[in-house]
Protein backbone atom coordinates (compact mmCIF):
# COMPACT_ATOMS: atom_id res chain seq x y z
CA UNK A 1 0.00 0.00 0.00
CA UNK A 2 2.85 2.51 0.98
CA UNK A 3 4.91 1.05 -2.13
CA UNK A 4 2.10 1.92 -4.38
CA UNK A 5 1.29 5.60 -3.01
CA UNK A 6 5.21 6.70 -3.67
CA UNK A 7 4.97 5.31 -7.08
CA UNK A 8 1.86 7.45 -7.91
CA UNK A 9 3.45 10.63 -6.21
CA UNK A 10 6.63 10.15 -8.20
CA UNK A 11 4.83 9.83 -11.58
CA UNK A 12 2.81 12.93 -10.86
CA UNK A 13 5.71 15.10 -10.02
CA UNK A 14 7.55 14.26 -13.19
CA UNK A 15 4.27 14.84 -14.65
CA UNK A 16 4.27 18.40 -13.55
CA UNK A 17 7.95 19.16 -13.63
CA UNK A 18 7.66 18.56 -17.56
CA UNK A 19 4.82 20.56 -17.92
CA UNK A 20 6.46 23.31 -15.84
CA UNK A 21 9.55 22.99 -18.02
CA UNK A 22 7.47 23.23 -21.67
CA UNK A 23 5.72 26.24 -20.05
CA UNK A 24 8.97 27.81 -19.49
CA UNK A 25 10.34 27.10 -23.11
CA UNK A 26 7.68 28.49 -24.49
CA UNK A 27 8.70 32.39 -23.10
CA UNK A 28 10.31 34.41 -25.54
CA UNK A 29 12.78 35.44 -22.99
CA UNK A 30 13.57 32.01 -22.55
CA UNK A 31 13.97 30.91 -26.48
CA UNK A 32 15.63 34.63 -26.88
CA UNK A 33 18.64 33.43 -24.29
CA UNK A 34 18.61 29.56 -25.84
CA UNK A 35 19.62 31.00 -29.56
CA UNK A 36 21.91 33.57 -28.28
CA UNK A 37 23.87 30.53 -26.46
CA UNK A 38 23.87 28.20 -29.41
CA UNK A 39 25.03 31.12 -31.64
CA UNK A 40 27.91 31.83 -29.52
CA UNK A 41 28.77 28.05 -28.95
CA UNK A 42 28.90 27.87 -32.94
CA UNK A 43 31.06 30.92 -33.60
CA UNK A 44 33.95 29.82 -30.84
CA UNK A 45 34.28 26.35 -32.26
CA UNK A 46 34.52 28.09 -36.02
CA UNK A 47 37.07 30.13 -34.68
CA UNK A 48 39.19 27.22 -33.15
CA UNK A 49 38.83 25.62 -36.26
CA UNK A 50 39.36 28.46 -38.38
CA UNK A 51 42.94 29.51 -36.45
CA UNK A 52 44.05 25.80 -36.13
CA UNK A 53 43.61 26.31 -40.04
CA UNK A 54 45.54 29.30 -40.67
CA UNK A 55 48.71 28.27 -40.66
CA UNK A 56 51.96 29.68 -41.37
CA UNK A 57 50.22 33.29 -39.59
CA UNK A 58 52.33 35.76 -37.80
CA UNK A 59 52.88 33.98 -34.58
CA UNK A 60 54.01 31.32 -36.69
CA UNK A 61 56.26 33.60 -38.85
CA UNK A 62 57.61 34.81 -35.37
CA UNK A 63 58.71 31.26 -34.11
CA UNK A 64 60.31 30.62 -37.58
CA UNK A 65 62.06 33.84 -37.43
CA UNK A 66 63.58 33.89 -33.87
CA UNK A 67 64.38 30.52 -35.24
CA UNK A 68 66.42 31.68 -38.08
CA UNK A 69 68.31 34.32 -35.74
CA UNK A 70 69.08 31.47 -33.22
CA UNK A 71 70.50 29.61 -35.86
CA UNK A 72 72.62 32.79 -37.29
CA UNK A 73 74.05 33.35 -34.24
CA UNK A 74 75.76 29.62 -34.05
CA UNK A 75 77.08 30.19 -37.50
CA UNK A 76 79.08 33.04 -36.00
CA UNK A 77 80.18 30.78 -32.85
CA UNK A 78 80.96 28.12 -35.53
CA UNK A 79 83.48 31.15 -37.66
CA UNK A 80 85.13 32.45 -34.66
CA UNK A 81 85.67 29.41 -33.34
CA UNK A 82 87.37 28.25 -36.78
CA UNK A 83 89.17 31.67 -36.62
CA UNK A 84 90.94 30.54 -33.43
CA UNK A 85 91.49 27.47 -34.38
CA UNK A 86 93.56 28.61 -37.73
CA UNK A 87 94.90 30.98 -35.49
CA UNK A 88 96.39 28.78 -32.94
CA UNK A 89 97.17 26.47 -35.83
CA UNK A 90 95.22 23.83 -34.48
CA UNK A 91 92.99 22.82 -37.65
CA UNK A 92 95.20 20.40 -38.67
CA UNK A 93 95.61 18.27 -35.74
CA UNK A 94 92.85 15.53 -36.50
CA UNK A 95 94.05 13.89 -39.52
CA UNK A 96 91.07 11.81 -41.05
CA UNK A 97 87.21 12.21 -40.69
CA UNK A 98 84.42 10.49 -39.58
CA UNK A 99 80.47 11.68 -39.37
CA UNK A 100 79.88 9.95 -35.77
CA UNK A 101 82.91 8.24 -35.02
CA UNK A 102 84.99 10.92 -34.03
CA UNK A 103 82.27 12.95 -31.91
CA UNK A 104 83.73 10.84 -29.06
CA UNK A 105 87.64 11.90 -28.64
CA UNK A 106 90.34 9.40 -27.01
CA UNK A 107 89.49 8.76 -23.87
CA UNK A 108 92.60 7.02 -22.67
CA UNK A 109 96.39 7.42 -22.84
CA UNK A 110 96.56 4.31 -25.36
CA UNK A 111 93.84 5.89 -27.30
CA UNK A 112 95.74 9.54 -27.08
CA UNK A 113 99.10 7.56 -28.31
CA UNK A 114 97.29 6.64 -31.00
CA UNK A 115 95.71 9.62 -32.08
CA UNK A 116 99.16 10.91 -32.07
CA UNK A 117 101.17 9.02 -33.83
CA UNK A 118 98.59 9.18 -36.98
CA UNK A 119 99.00 13.23 -36.29
CA UNK A 120 103.22 12.41 -36.72
CA UNK A 121 103.07 10.68 -40.11
CA UNK A 122 101.80 14.07 -41.86
CA UNK A 123 103.94 16.88 -43.10
CA UNK A 124 102.85 19.83 -40.15
CA UNK A 125 104.31 17.53 -37.45
CA UNK A 126 107.34 16.57 -39.74
CA UNK A 127 108.64 20.42 -40.85
CA UNK A 128 106.57 22.19 -38.01
CA UNK A 129 106.33 20.54 -35.18
CA UNK A 130 108.79 17.42 -34.80
CA UNK A 131 109.64 18.41 -30.98
CA UNK A 132 105.83 19.01 -30.05
CA UNK A 133 104.77 16.98 -27.01
CA UNK A 134 101.86 15.19 -26.04
CA UNK A 135 99.89 17.67 -24.15
CA UNK A 136 100.71 19.96 -26.85
CA UNK A 137 98.74 17.90 -29.05
CA UNK A 138 95.93 17.37 -26.64
CA UNK A 139 95.73 21.33 -26.88
CA UNK A 140 95.65 21.87 -30.73
CA UNK A 141 93.13 18.43 -31.35
CA UNK A 142 90.67 19.69 -28.37
CA UNK A 143 90.80 23.27 -30.47
CA UNK A 144 89.91 21.47 -33.59
CA UNK A 145 87.64 18.58 -32.41
CA UNK A 146 85.59 21.47 -30.51
CA UNK A 147 85.13 23.36 -34.33
CA UNK A 148 83.84 19.99 -35.58
CA UNK A 149 81.15 19.44 -33.24
CA UNK A 150 80.09 23.37 -33.13
CA UNK A 151 79.68 22.20 -36.91
CA UNK A 152 77.47 19.37 -35.91
CA UNK A 153 75.59 21.19 -33.61
CA UNK A 154 74.60 23.91 -35.89
CA UNK A 155 74.15 20.94 -38.32
CA UNK A 156 71.27 19.78 -35.80
CA UNK A 157 69.91 22.90 -35.16
CA UNK A 158 68.61 23.83 -38.64
CA UNK A 159 67.86 20.03 -39.81
CA UNK A 160 65.69 19.28 -36.68
CA UNK A 161 63.32 22.23 -36.63
CA UNK A 162 62.62 22.14 -40.09
CA UNK A 163 61.54 19.04 -39.94
CA UNK A 164 59.32 19.82 -36.92
CA UNK A 165 58.03 23.01 -38.61
CA UNK A 166 57.59 21.66 -42.09
CA UNK A 167 54.77 18.84 -40.17
CA UNK A 168 53.60 21.25 -38.15
CA UNK A 169 52.68 23.53 -40.84
CA UNK A 170 54.70 26.61 -40.23
CA UNK A 171 56.24 27.23 -43.80
CA UNK A 172 54.64 28.99 -46.67
CA UNK A 173 55.67 27.81 -50.14
CA UNK A 174 58.35 30.18 -50.85
CA UNK A 175 59.57 29.79 -47.41
CA UNK A 176 59.82 25.90 -47.89
CA UNK A 177 62.24 25.78 -50.70
CA UNK A 178 64.50 28.93 -48.38
CA UNK A 179 65.05 26.47 -45.03
CA UNK A 180 65.55 23.44 -47.87
CA UNK A 181 68.54 25.33 -49.44
CA UNK A 182 70.04 26.54 -45.69
CA UNK A 183 69.89 22.95 -44.68
CA UNK A 184 71.59 21.31 -47.84
CA UNK A 185 74.39 24.52 -47.70
CA UNK A 186 75.27 23.38 -44.09
CA UNK A 187 75.80 19.63 -45.30
CA UNK A 188 77.79 21.16 -48.18
CA UNK A 189 79.53 23.58 -45.60
CA UNK A 190 81.00 20.44 -44.02
CA UNK A 191 81.88 18.62 -47.16
CA UNK A 192 84.27 21.73 -47.90
CA UNK A 193 85.39 22.09 -44.86
CA UNK A 194 86.68 18.59 -44.81
CA UNK A 195 88.21 19.50 -48.10
CA UNK A 196 89.75 22.12 -47.18
CA UNK A 197 92.07 20.02 -43.97
CA UNK A 198 92.91 17.72 -47.14
CA UNK A 199 94.81 20.25 -48.43
CA UNK A 200 97.17 21.13 -45.45
CA UNK A 201 97.62 16.88 -45.25
CA UNK A 202 98.89 16.61 -48.54
CA UNK A 203 102.94 15.75 -48.71
CA UNK A 204 104.68 18.11 -51.15
CA UNK A 205 108.15 17.22 -51.64
CA UNK A 206 108.97 20.28 -54.22
CA UNK A 207 107.98 22.73 -50.96
CA UNK A 208 109.23 23.49 -47.87
CA UNK A 209 107.09 26.08 -46.75
CA UNK A 210 105.36 25.32 -43.54
CA UNK A 211 102.30 23.14 -44.33
CA UNK A 212 98.53 25.02 -44.84
CA UNK A 213 95.56 24.51 -46.08
CA UNK A 214 95.30 25.96 -49.31
CA UNK A 215 94.13 29.83 -49.10
CA UNK A 216 91.78 28.98 -51.81
CA UNK A 217 89.83 26.59 -50.07
CA UNK A 218 90.04 28.15 -46.72
CA UNK A 219 88.21 31.57 -48.59
CA UNK A 220 85.61 28.97 -50.19
CA UNK A 221 85.21 27.66 -46.95
CA UNK A 222 84.58 31.26 -44.64
CA UNK A 223 82.45 32.61 -47.66
CA UNK A 224 80.47 29.85 -47.61
CA UNK A 225 79.90 30.16 -43.97
CA UNK A 226 79.18 33.94 -44.65
CA UNK A 227 76.49 33.02 -47.23
CA UNK A 228 74.87 31.04 -44.76
CA UNK A 229 74.82 33.41 -41.89
CA UNK A 230 73.69 36.39 -44.35
CA UNK A 231 70.87 34.57 -45.59
CA UNK A 232 69.80 32.98 -41.92
CA UNK A 233 70.16 36.56 -40.92
CA UNK A 234 68.28 38.12 -43.38
CA UNK A 235 65.31 35.57 -44.06
CA UNK A 236 64.73 35.79 -39.74
CA UNK A 237 64.77 39.81 -39.79
CA UNK A 238 62.37 39.74 -42.73
CA UNK A 239 60.30 37.53 -40.92
CA UNK A 240 60.01 39.53 -37.36
CA UNK A 241 60.74 43.19 -38.87
CA UNK A 242 57.52 44.61 -40.54
CA UNK A 243 58.07 46.84 -43.56
CA UNK A 244 58.05 50.47 -42.87
CA UNK A 245 55.20 52.38 -44.66
CA UNK A 246 57.42 54.86 -46.44
CA UNK A 247 57.12 56.64 -49.44
CA UNK A 248 58.52 55.15 -52.96
CA UNK A 249 60.93 58.34 -53.64
CA UNK A 250 63.87 58.64 -56.07
CA UNK A 251 66.24 59.77 -52.98
CA UNK A 252 64.82 56.51 -51.34
CA UNK A 253 66.09 54.05 -53.71
CA UNK A 254 69.39 55.82 -54.63
CA UNK A 255 69.83 54.95 -50.47
CA UNK A 256 68.72 51.82 -51.40
CA UNK A 257 70.69 50.66 -54.26
CA UNK A 258 74.16 52.69 -52.20
CA UNK A 259 73.56 50.38 -49.08
CA UNK A 260 73.16 47.16 -51.44
CA UNK A 261 76.65 48.14 -52.81
CA UNK A 262 77.90 48.75 -49.35
CA UNK A 263 76.89 45.72 -48.21
CA UNK A 264 78.65 43.43 -51.14
CA UNK A 265 81.76 45.55 -50.46
CA UNK A 266 81.57 44.85 -46.79
CA UNK A 267 81.24 40.99 -47.21
CA UNK A 268 84.13 41.02 -49.86
CA UNK A 269 86.09 42.80 -47.31
CA UNK A 270 85.59 39.60 -44.98
CA UNK A 271 85.99 37.70 -47.62
CA UNK A 272 89.77 38.66 -48.65
CA UNK A 273 90.38 38.27 -44.87
CA UNK A 274 90.11 34.76 -45.28
CA UNK A 275 93.18 34.93 -48.01
CA UNK A 276 94.99 37.15 -45.61
CA UNK A 277 94.64 34.51 -43.14
CA UNK A 278 95.53 31.69 -45.11
CA UNK A 279 98.95 32.99 -45.87
CA UNK A 280 100.12 34.82 -42.69
CA UNK A 281 100.17 37.93 -44.88
CA UNK A 282 99.42 40.67 -42.11
CA UNK A 283 102.95 39.12 -40.67
CA UNK A 284 104.53 40.68 -43.84
CA UNK A 285 104.38 44.83 -43.39
CA UNK A 286 103.10 45.38 -39.65
CA UNK A 287 103.17 48.91 -40.52
CA UNK A 288 100.40 51.60 -41.09
CA UNK A 289 99.57 54.15 -43.12
CA UNK A 290 102.43 52.96 -45.17
CA UNK A 291 103.59 49.77 -46.01
CA UNK A 292 107.16 49.96 -44.80
CA UNK A 293 108.58 53.10 -45.68
CA UNK A 294 106.47 53.14 -49.15
CA UNK A 295 103.04 53.45 -50.23
CA UNK A 296 103.07 50.93 -52.95
CA UNK A 297 105.43 48.16 -51.83
CA UNK A 298 108.34 46.45 -54.72
CA UNK A 299 107.46 42.96 -54.11
CA UNK A 300 103.37 44.27 -54.95
CA UNK A 301 103.23 42.42 -58.40
CA UNK A 302 106.81 40.03 -57.69
CA UNK A 303 104.67 36.72 -59.23
CA UNK A 304 104.15 35.78 -62.58
CA UNK A 305 101.93 36.23 -64.29
CA UNK A 306 100.45 39.00 -62.39
CA UNK A 307 97.25 37.97 -61.84
CA UNK A 308 98.77 34.88 -59.31
CA UNK A 309 99.66 38.04 -56.65
CA UNK A 310 96.49 38.82 -55.86
CA UNK A 311 95.60 35.34 -54.34
CA UNK A 312 99.07 33.90 -53.83
CA UNK A 313 101.67 36.64 -53.54
CA UNK A 314 101.26 37.79 -49.66
CA UNK A 315 102.38 41.32 -49.80
CA UNK A 316 99.55 41.70 -52.72
CA UNK A 317 97.09 40.28 -50.51
CA UNK A 318 97.59 42.52 -47.90
CA UNK A 319 97.91 45.56 -49.71
CA UNK A 320 93.95 44.71 -51.02
CA UNK A 321 93.00 44.33 -47.94
CA UNK A 322 93.75 47.72 -47.16
CA UNK A 323 92.26 49.16 -49.99
CA UNK A 324 89.13 47.39 -49.31
CA UNK A 325 88.94 48.02 -45.86
CA UNK A 326 88.96 52.15 -46.33
CA UNK A 327 87.13 51.57 -49.79
CA UNK A 328 84.05 49.67 -47.14
CA UNK A 329 84.96 52.70 -44.50
CA UNK A 330 84.53 55.61 -47.29
CA UNK A 331 81.07 53.79 -48.50
CA UNK A 332 79.69 53.88 -45.18
CA UNK A 333 80.60 57.23 -44.19
CA UNK A 334 78.96 58.20 -47.50
CA UNK A 335 75.83 56.13 -46.73
CA UNK A 336 75.66 57.89 -43.41
CA UNK A 337 76.17 61.52 -44.52
CA UNK A 338 73.44 60.87 -47.51
CA UNK A 339 70.70 59.29 -44.97
CA UNK A 340 71.07 62.21 -42.78
CA UNK A 341 69.63 64.59 -45.52
CA UNK A 342 66.55 62.23 -45.25
CA UNK A 343 63.34 61.61 -43.56
CA UNK A 344 64.11 57.65 -42.79
CA UNK A 345 62.05 55.67 -39.69
CA UNK A 346 63.32 55.65 -36.73
CA UNK A 347 64.95 52.06 -36.87
CA UNK A 348 66.35 52.61 -40.38
CA UNK A 349 68.77 55.66 -38.48
CA UNK A 350 69.76 53.82 -35.39
CA UNK A 351 70.84 50.84 -38.16
CA UNK A 352 73.03 53.37 -40.19
CA UNK A 353 74.42 54.99 -37.22
CA UNK A 354 75.35 51.61 -35.42
CA UNK A 355 77.06 50.34 -38.86
CA UNK A 356 78.51 53.61 -39.36
CA UNK A 357 80.42 53.08 -35.63
CA UNK A 358 80.76 49.89 -36.30
CA UNK A 359 83.10 50.21 -39.38
CA UNK A 360 85.46 52.76 -37.57
CA UNK A 361 85.58 50.69 -34.58
CA UNK A 362 86.57 47.63 -36.92
CA UNK A 363 89.05 49.63 -39.29
CA UNK A 364 90.77 50.44 -35.87
CA UNK A 365 90.53 47.08 -34.57
CA UNK A 366 92.33 46.28 -37.78
CA UNK A 367 95.21 48.45 -37.02
CA UNK A 368 96.03 47.87 -33.79
CA UNK A 369 96.16 43.85 -35.20
CA UNK A 370 98.36 44.85 -37.35
CA UNK A 371 101.26 47.14 -35.45
CA UNK A 372 101.17 43.96 -32.72
CA UNK A 373 102.00 41.65 -35.25
CA UNK A 374 98.83 39.71 -35.18
CA UNK A 375 98.48 38.68 -31.30
CA UNK A 376 96.04 35.90 -31.60
CA UNK A 377 93.34 37.32 -29.00
CA UNK A 378 93.36 40.92 -30.87
CA UNK A 379 93.26 38.80 -34.52
CA UNK A 380 90.33 36.78 -33.26
CA UNK A 381 88.41 39.96 -32.43
CA UNK A 382 88.88 41.28 -35.45
CA UNK A 383 87.54 38.42 -37.25
CA UNK A 384 84.31 38.48 -34.71
CA UNK A 385 84.17 42.54 -36.17
CA UNK A 386 83.74 41.53 -39.71
CA UNK A 387 80.81 39.03 -39.27
CA UNK A 388 79.17 41.77 -36.80
CA UNK A 389 80.04 44.73 -39.22
CA UNK A 390 78.19 42.43 -41.74
CA UNK A 391 75.16 41.99 -39.79
CA UNK A 392 74.60 45.85 -39.24
CA UNK A 393 74.72 46.14 -43.26
CA UNK A 394 71.97 43.61 -43.36
CA UNK A 395 70.38 44.79 -40.59
CA UNK A 396 69.96 48.10 -42.74
CA UNK A 397 69.05 46.32 -45.66
CA UNK A 398 66.06 44.71 -43.91
CA UNK A 399 64.94 48.11 -42.67
CA UNK A 400 65.20 49.49 -46.49
CA UNK A 401 63.56 46.82 -48.11
CA UNK A 402 60.51 47.47 -50.01
CA UNK A 403 57.17 46.99 -49.48
CA UNK A 404 55.70 43.71 -51.01
CA UNK A 405 53.34 43.70 -53.58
Amino acid sequence: MLLSSLRTTFCCGCRSAGKRFQHSSRSPQLRQWLVKRSQSTITVEAGASSSSATVPNAATNRIVGRWLLGCSGLVVGAVVLGGVTRLTESGLSMVDWHLVREMKPPQSEAEWEAEFSKYQQFPEFKIMNHDMTLPEFKFIFYMEWGHRMWGRLVGLAYILPTMYFWRKGYFTRSMKGKVLGLCGFVFFQGLLGWYMVKSGLEEKPESYDIPRVSQYRLSAHLGSALLLYCASLWTGLTLLLPVHKVAETKRLMQLRRFAKGTGGLVFLTALSGAFVAGLDAGLVYNSFPKMGDRWIPDDLLAFSPALKNFFENPTTVQFDHRILAISSLTAITGLYLFSRKMVLPRRAKIAISLLAAMAYGQVALGITTLLLYVPTPLAATHQSGSVALLSMAIWVLAELRKMPK
